[in-house]
């Protein structure tokens, strides 16, 4: 049976969750609009969150998002089944986001103040945050601050790998991150005084 054929019975059966990863891939790589419109109701939620954290509001994510996906579909057959498929995915999405910030022509200042110490916090001030609250927080971060701070410690991108990104150095990466944490620190202890 020829594999869009199968697909198609899988969804007529109304059992589109039985479609393994390989599956969907393969349907997407034949532009199958079914298959297609699974993997974006599958995926789009958690890449939605993920250009949340780059855009500046809400449309812009749109924007991004869809970019992303545009892009995911046009070149879903060069994924190599090897490794993550959602990792895959969201290296384009990220790159995407990245994209639209670099047309606003971002600029990153070197900074190298690294001397002062972060106030220190205990376990409780970050337990007792949820994770929108986190993320308001990190949106407030200058937009350096911020895409620094979400490539490094989000994302899990090196300094070598953010400086070859954005285009700087990775010495201004390290320094921008250390001024991250810094801001975000003290917001999150200015909350706990809030608080009490």
């Amino acid at each position: 049976m020829h594999l869009n054929q199968y697909l198609y019975n899988k969804i007529l059966t109304k059992n589109p969750d039985l479609l393994t990863e390989f599956e969907l891939i393969k349907g997407c790589v034949g532009q199958n609009a079914t298959s297609q419109r699974l993997l974006f109701e599958q995926y789009s939620g958690k890449f939605m969150t993920v250009c949340l954290r780059y855009a500046n509001d809400g449309m812009e994510a749109e924007d991004m998002l869809q970019d992303g996906f545009i892009r995911i579909f046009n070149n879903i057959h060069q994924f190599k089944f090897e490794g993550s498929f959602e990792g895959w995915m969201r290296r384009i999405v990220v790159n995407v986001a990245l994209k639209y910030l670099q047309k606003k022509k971002m600029h990153f200042s070197d900074i190298t103040d690294n001397s002062a110490q972060a106030p220190s916090l205990d376990a409780y001030a970050f337990a007792h945050l949820g994770q929108d609250e986190i993320l308001k927080l990190i949106n407030q971060l200058p937009e350096g601050y911020k895409i620094v701070f979400n490539l490094n410690v989000i994302e899990g991108y090196s300094h070598e790998e953010i400086g070859d990104l954005l285009k700087i150095q990775a010495s201004t990466s390290r320094s921008q991150l250390v001024k991250a944490r810094k801001m975000l620190q003290q917001q999150i202890l200015d909350l706990q005084k809030i608080a009490v």
